[in-house]
């Protein structure tokens, strides 16, 4: 049993050595300040939980390195939790910016969803033919950029980067289509 008056810097030497019940007691500590700061910063409520959780997650992870500059291990909790939430917005708005819009999401048929979105197909056809085989193996077929990367005998590097590029070449598309 862990002694309650236990100093952050006495806490984490034990973290350090795995232990569980010391994590216990920095989670008992401090879980509801954290919670409160994830809900201030995320954008739903599962990234909230995920911010928490991943905060923790990381303390656990990290303990043997983590330097307090003062007595209370707050401070490097709250700037960890603000660290995860800035990775769950990027990964929201990585996300959002590959889904259909929902008028194109509400299509009544395949033909049609066809018909509406020709021009992606003519802006992935005015490629370069390695960046238009890449495109519709990993855009329109799905395939993982390693498996592309594989079949098309270059460096999953070299697939991430075409992507990258198809990608803003079709977002540049989207805007010039919208004027």
């Amino acid at each position: 049993m862990l002694d309650r008056d236990m100093t952050d810097r006495d806490l984490l030497a034990r973290l350090a050595r795995r232990d569980e019940a010391a994590m216990g007691m920095v989670f008992d500590r401090y879980a509801a300040s954290v919670t409160r700061y994830a809900w201030a910063l995320a954008a739903t409520p599962s990234d909230a939980e995920e911010i928490v959780q991943d905060t923790f997650v990381t303390v656990w992870q990290k303990a043997a390195v983590i330097e307090l500059p003062d007595a209370s291990l707050l401070p490097w909790l709250l700037v960890t939790a603000r660290n995860h939430a800035l990775n769950a917005r990027r990964r929201h708005f990585r996300n959002s910016a590959d889904e259909l819009p929902a008028e194109l999401a509400a299509v009544d048929s395949p033909e049609e969803a066809r018909d509406r979105l020709a021009w992606v197909r003519d802006e992935i056809d005015r490629l370069q033919p390695l960046d238009r085989r890449v495109c519709e193996l990993c855009l329109i077929e799905g395939w993982s950029y390693a498996d592309a990367a594989e079949h098309l005998g270059v460096s999953v590097g070299a697939v991430r980067q075409r992507v990258a590029r198809a990608r803003a070449r079709l977002r540049k598309a989207v805007t010039e289509n919208e004027k």
